[in-house]
């Protein structure tokens, strides 16, 4: 394959160079011939029509007009001057607007010449004007726009400001095109092409770019869209079949007494169908003799933790010993106390290790570890610390894992020549697709059942005009002795209105729920570790009856008398965390409630999120109306390290495209595992291009 044509550096282009490489490096991680190809335009606009001024309409995305300029004048002074034109043609008039470059712009407007203007119309007290519009003689027109279907192209405020918008996107794609001609070969191999009609890859990124029609538009998008899924799969399914086949796991052949006494004596209720699957599933993957990465999805409270232990006591039966790592000391606090409860007065030696380990107890921890006498560690990253050294450890339970860089992941692997076994857990549901994409070299395991007993929390949304309604059901679900959480955001760009919201809140509950009848705690980010848990321990000891909060209790706080969830601003929290938050509640027997308040005014969006929770709890249906509305890129709330950005796919539209993209990697690699053949060697240089622009994490989880 020619990679010296596409691993030519960018500044090497016509009308590129070294400053504006820096700038495209910087703004855009676009650093190579090849980079700049794949970044693909975002839009196309029909500039093969001409519209009159009168048909100009409220809803017009963009507009093409011909006209002469009939009016020049400067409005304004010092930042606020404009530039003003008044455009005529047959039917009507409308002002051209400039705010920047206007002497250069003014020179070029010449009266009584006609022009082809472009641009974005908007309305402005009482009339239309065209902002920053595009200009061309109309007499150039035929030069000028050459195309039927014009790119757009994302662009940075920082690249626009140097001249670097979408026109100048489309002058350097148009040279770059040019240049690729002969040097493009194929990536994919003949059979697929065959199969699926393929358009050749040069011809693909030439019609991407300057589509002829349409029609060649949405071959040139197939072709892209599925060439960009094939390779992630052909990666994620190759590395799976490599660890199925080379990586030998530990075994562990015997289920013994520690997980027959917690099953027949300490099981704290009658397991679901859904957990006995996952452990049987568990059970076959130990005992295969290959290296277990399996991937646990369930809702909060749907029993994961109550699986993992039974996973954790598997390996203790076969002499290894196992960890657990959670992202947060509150969930791995919890995690432990779990321990704590489910084991009772078995002889199973565990402990709790985290950043606020004292000294002394931690030196005995790592020493009890490091000689087999500790069985089970749970902790935070401090599991990943250098000096923690296990035995024999068989067993890693990763909890909400995206919240760990991989490279952190990858510390727990180096613990050991054979790998252990890999369980990841995650109370954020994944939709199918996202799965396959970011996970697809797991196997997953899903729990979608509760445990017995307890009930769906029923969601209501209120605006803040029936506050004085929620207080009075609060001081009703306080009079039954249950407790409530009173959430509010915490967004880091407005940290400090954020905490403003949160004291008002705190004094306006605190005046309607006094002392000594009514008792409130409060936590937040600000507050010292110590406070925190201080405030912590009040509710859960029930010493207070609210809790006011910020996120700070998304993950972690397990209180079964916690019945009600109020979350202030709701519209300001993305589906996910919602659904995260509600989980907090019910988590006992009683009927929990989550009431969602938010201002009287709501965007379409945040509407939509709001209709979603009050209509369904189910974690799944959540997870994908979120990824419809938010995309995949921030899904769980944070960017996950080492995320897989997608350049031309889209997960909701494209998922047929995706199955079909798995099947044609698992067809290919079920016949030539290496990518050895001789039609398959395309495939296999473009899969070492791409692993060598990205750090591969692949093996660990």
């Amino acid at each position: 394959m020619n990679n010296r044509f596409l691993d030519t550096p960018v500044e090497y282009l016509k009308g590129i160079g070294p400053k504006r490489a820096e700038l495209l490096r910087n703004e855009l991680e676009i650093h190579t011939f090849g980079d700049l190809l794949e970044y693909f335009p975002f839009r196309y606009v029909d500039r093969s029509r001409i519209q009159s001024i009168r048909e100009i309409t409220s809803d017009a995305a963009w507009v093409q007009l011909i006209g002469h300029i009939v009016r020049v004048q400067t409005i304004g002074k010092g930042p606020a001057t404009r530039l003003v034109a008044v455009l005529r043609d047959d039917t009507g008039e409308i002002e051209l607007v400039w705010f920047q470059g206007i002497k250069w712009i003014r020179d070029k407007l010449i009266p009584d010449v006609d022009f082809l203007v472009f641009g974005k119309p908007t309305w402005f007290k009482g009339k239309y004007n065209i902002p920053h519009p595009e200009m061309d003689l109309a007499s150039e027109r035929t030069l000028t726009v050459t195309e039927t279907l014009q790119p757009f192209y994302n662009s940075s405020e920082k690249l626009k400001s140097r001249g670097f918008n979408s026109k100048e996107f489309s002058k350097v794609m148009r040279v770059l095109t040019g240049n690729a001609k002969g040097n493009l070969p194929e990536t994919l191999p003949p059979e697929l092409i065959t199969q699926f009609r393929f358009i050749s890859r040069e011809e693909a990124l030439n019609q991407i770019h300057f589509p002829a029609d349409s029609s060649m538009l949405q071959k040139a998008q197939f072709r892209l869209r599925f060439e960009e899924l094939f390779f992630i799969q052909l990666n994620l399914v190759q590395l799976k079949l490599l660890r199925n086949k080379k990586i030998t796991g530990l075994t562990f052949p015997r289920i013994g007494d520690f997980f027959n006494e917690f099953y027949h004596h300490h099981l704290p209720f009658e397991l679901t169908g859904a957990q006995k699957k996952v452990l049987r599933e568990i059970r076959m993957d130990t005992g295969s003799g290959k290296q277990m990465n399996r991937l646990l999805q369930g809702d909060v409270g749907s029993g994961k933790t109550l699986v993992a232990l039974m996973a954790m006591l598997m390996a203790l039966d076969n002499r290894y010993q196992a960890c657990m790592m959670a992202p947060t000391e509150i969930l791995a606090m919890q995690h432990y106390e779990s321990l704590v409860r489910f084991l009772g007065d078995m002889n199973v030696q565990f402990e709790l290790l985290t950043g606020s380990t004292p000294a002394s107890r931690r030196k005995g921890i790592h020493e009890r570890l490091r000689n087999g006498e500790l069985q089970i560690l749970v902790g935070t990253h401090a599991l990943i610390e250098e000096e923690v050294q296990f035995q024999n450890l068989g067993l890693v339970v990763i909890d909400e894992q995206h919240r760990f860089g991989v490279a952190q992941r990858a510390r727990l692997w180096e613990k050991r020549e054979v790998p252990p076994h890999v369980l990841v857990m995650t109370a954020t549901p994944i939709p199918r697709t996202l799965a396959m994409t970011l996970y697809g070299d797991l196997d997953v395991s899903v729990i979608d059942e509760l445990p017995p007993g307890r009930k769906p929390v029923k969601t209501y949304h209120f605006s803040d005009s029936a506050r004085l309604k929620v207080f009075g059901f609060m001081k009703q679900e306080i009079r039954k002795g249950r407790q409530i959480y009173v959430v509010y955001p915490l967004i880091k760009e407005s940290e400090a209105l954020d905490l403003k919201d949160l004291m008002d809140g705190y004094e306006s509950i605190v005046r309607e729920f006094p002392l000594p009848h009514y008792a409130v705690s409060i936590v937040h980010g600000r507050l010292k570790p110590a406070d925190k848990d201080y405030e912590m321990q009040r509710f859960i000891r029930k010493e207070t009856q609210i809790m006011v909060a910020t996120t700070v209790i998304e993950v972690g706080v397990d209180i079964p008398n916690a019945s009600v969830m109020v979350i202030e601003n709701a519209e300001r929290f993305g589906l996910s965390q919602l659904h995260q938050l509600r989980g907090r509640v019910g988590r006992g027997a009683d009927q929990s409630y989550c009431i969602l308040m938010t201002g009287n005014k709501l965007t379409t969006e945040g509407r939509k999120r709001i209709e979603t929770m009050v209509r369904t709890t189910d974690g799944f249906e959540i997870a994908e109306t979120d990824l419809k509305i938010r995309g995949p890129g921030d899904l769980e709330g944070t960017q996950q390290s080492g995320m897989i950005l997608l350049r031309i796919t889209d997960l909701v539209r494209d998922e047929r495209l995706l199955t079909m993209a798995r099947n044609a990697a698992i067809s290919l690699l079920e016949k030539d595992p290496e990518l050895k053949r001789t039609e398959n060697q395309p495939v296999l240089e473009q899969l070492q291009r791409m692993k060598k622009m990205r750090a591969n994490w692949g093996m660990i989880s």
